[in-house]
């Protein structure tokens, strides 16, 4: 997506695409001396700096204050991948090391706000919209210290990165937005900025994506997913899935590596139920953008000059092939043999998930790149002898026809997130655990990889909103026990990723029907994510009993998972085309479960524990055990049987009832929403 973009056109900095923190050997330029007599930076705070620079679709970030005098210097500046095609640290800092002339103009661009007077009222009520959308993201820094790295290593990461390039422009090809990339005005930098950091021109965030104004083109084009055939999409609901999910021949068009296209020569009538429909694999629709990749990916495996790394060379060659087959096994089974004890990086680059996708089958393409922590083999020497024991507790949860069986799934590696990409980089939040691959044989057997992303919200900015927003939600009592603890976040997320591996799971068959056929493609990725989040409550209490965690860790943990659940259900159940949002209605139905229970008690006339709210949430953790594991027998038995009744009556319940849960889920969604959402932004140092 980005290569589209003229870095930095709108400001008088001309930067050239490049590797973030590359430094020029030229001479200080005809600005130094303007540098050097530059007053302090002072002007703007800041978080304002950071949110007027995203504003103003600059690749630059204020990492911290460091010496917490409110200035901007020069050793506090860092210089982002992949906004606004990236940038060069030389071209903001001299060699002399202080800000260039260039970037001394720039700021005086940022301390005076855009004047939208002489625009159409139309044009001012969009972007007025848009400043909106971006103001409900806070730009959050995740950045990688490479400069110790090796001529390999460093050629590793420069062809990752550019196919991570190629990835954004594959993602947009498979949403439908490609064409749309190049088609916001140059001086129209906050559109551009809601372009990229959206990956299309929709408002996604909870308060402006119904807003009809909220658009980063002047003309809202539709919704139209570019997997599937447009005449057969109306761009505002998704019933054309529900019409593929019944044809005939629904298995062939739904298989998750091909794009649905019309048939050559075929009847056509625009009608998804009749129309003569046919696939073309990725590989061939996608055929210059694979090639592209595959060859960055082998000239990565090549540059790999590290004896230890050879399970990370095999990967990049087996998936540099796999972009040409279109056969994604070898890719998956070289993957499945990394791990955290023989190599020092992760990466995984390829087509995984399909939440983003109207219809919820076609897998999506994306980047996770990323080194591994290497304090997380605790946790994996902690719950290595529990696996068999905790796939026993589901099996028996859940109840026939579902029976246990011995798994051998490998426990989650510990990642510090260098660079997501493509379906992986979200405009708001990340993704903090994932559990891959979704099909074929190493997913069927249990010998997929499961990572906990522990690099993600440990910032000082994301320290501070989670007390503030938890302070306006939970009463005095119960505050006091909660706590920002990332350690026992990872706790949770690698028990959630786990859990993905045991009992009914994503391959597991009804009478010869899997989740997708039963529940269909939304509903059963909803229900999957239920079961994995549930189980990982319901394993905290076990691990408690077994003495693995004590029971002020098992209550932190339990008031996290509360916390999370708020903040998901802060960004309401549906999506502006009513596409239900899994882990917003996952949500919901735990926390309201826990609500009927007595367990997630609302108090009325309270005073919440910010002093300033009235009414709020007192969390009885004596009784969560027994609520948890009545909840996880639940929904265990859903899937497990695959009970698709009892499905829609747990979202009957729990989501679309207009009741007392309702209404405290409106309570919860405007004291989330009063912060901004972290919005991941990347750099690398080397």
């Amino acid at each position: 997506m980005t290569h589209r973009y003229a870095p930095w056109a709108i400001v008088v900095l001309s930067l050239q695409l490049a590797a973030c923190g590359e430094r020029s050997s030229a001479p200080p330029g005809p600005g130094a001396d303007a540098a050097r007599a530059a007053p302090g930076l002072d002007r703007i705070p800041r978080a304002e700096f950071n949110r007027r620079a995203a504003e103003h679709f600059l690749p630059v970030f204020w990492r911290s204050d460091a010496n917490d005098d409110g200035v901007l210097d020069p050793d506090e500046l860092v210089v982002l991948w992949g906004v606004a095609g990236g940038g060069r640290r030389a071209d903001v800092v001299g060699e002399d090391g202080r800000f260039t002339a260039d970037f001394l103009a720039t700021y005086e661009r940022l301390a005076v706000r855009e004047d939208l007077a002489g625009l159409a009222p139309a044009e001012q009520k969009r972007r007025k919209a848009v400043r909106e959308e971006l103001a409900q993201g806070r730009p959050t820094l995740v950045e990688t210290d490479l400069t110790g790295a090796t001529p390999g290593e460093r050629a590793l990461v420069e062809n990752v990165l550019a196919a991570a390039a190629v990835i954004e422009r594959l993602y947009a090809r498979q949403q439908g937005v490609l064409d749309l990339l190049d088609k916001v005005p140059a001086d129209d930098t906050a559109s551009r900025m809601l372009m990229y950091r959206n990956q299309g021109p929709f408002c996604e965030a909870p308060k402006t994506e119904a807003n009809p104004d909220c658009s980063a083109l002047a003309v809202r084009p539709p919704r139209i997913s570019g997997l599937y055939p447009a005449a057969i999409q109306s761009g505002t609901d998704t019933r054309f899935c529900t019409l593929l999910e019944a044809r005939p021949d629904a298995t062939d068009l739904l298989e998750p590596f091909s794009v649905v296209v019309a048939k050559a020569g075929g009847k056509a009538a625009g009608d998804a139920a009749t129309d003569e429909l046919d696939t073309v694999p990725y590989n061939i629709a996608y055929r210059a953008e694979m090639t592209e990749i595959s060859s960055r990916l082998m000239a990565a495996s090549a540059a790999i000059d590290d004896p230890a790394e050879g399970p990370l060379k095999l990967y990049l060659a087996a998936a540099a092939e796999s972009f040409l087959s279109n056969d994604w096994q070898p890719a998956d089974e070289a993957w499945a043999r990394m791990n955290s004890g023989n190599s020092r990086w992760y990466l995984r680059i390829g087509p995984d998930e399909t939440y983003a996708e109207p219809c919820s089958h076609k897998a999506l393409f994306h980047v996770s790149f990323a080194r591994i922590n290497p304090d997380g083999v605790e946790w994996q020497h902690r719950l290595e002898p529990h696996k068999n024991a905790l796939e026993a507790e589901l099996a028996a949860m859940a109840g026939p026809p579902y029976a246990a069986r011995a798994v051998s799934f490998q426990l989650p590696d510990f990642i510090d997130i260098v660079l997501n990409a493509g379906d992986s980089r979200a405009a708001l939040g990340a993704t903090i655990g994932q559990a891959l691959p979704n099909w074929g044989p190493v997913a069927n057997e249990g010998r997929g990889r499961t990572v906990a992303m522990v690099n993600l919200y440990a910032d000082a900015d994301s320290a501070a909103a989670w007390r503030e927003t938890n302070a306006a939600l939970f009463c005095p009592s119960t505050m006091e026990q909660a706590a920002f603890d990332p350690k026992l976040w990872v706790m949770s997320t690698v028990l959630h990723e786990a859990a993905h591996h045991l009992g009914p799971a994503h391959e597991y068959e009804v009478g010869g029907r899997t989740a997708t056929a039963i529940f269909g493609g939304a509903a059963a990725s909803m229900l999957e994510e239920l079961k994995a989040q549930t189980a990982a409550m319901y394993f905290t209490d076990w691990l408690q009993a077994q003495g693995v965690i004590d029971r002020q860790s098992a209550d932190r943990a339990r008031l996290g998972n509360i916390a999370w659940g708020f903040g998901h259900i802060a960004q309401g159940m549906y999506d502006a085309e009513r596409k239900p949002k899994p882990y917003s209605q996952l949500a919901a139905i735990q926390l309201g479960s826990l609500n009927r229970a007595g367990v997630l008690a609302w108090r009325e006339k309270a005073r919440a524990a910010n002093g300033r709210d009235t009414g709020c949430f007192e969390v009885d953790l004596v009784r969560w055990p027994e609520a948890t594991r009545a909840l996880a027998t639940r929904v265990l038995r859903i899937k497990g049987s695959g009970d698709r009744a009892g499905a829609d009556a747990l979202r009957a319940e729990f989501v679309d009832a207009a009741d007392d849960w309702a209404r405290a889920r409106d309570v919860i969604r405007e004291r989330v929403l009063r912060a901004p959402k972290a919005s991941f932004v990347y750099a690398i140092r080397q």
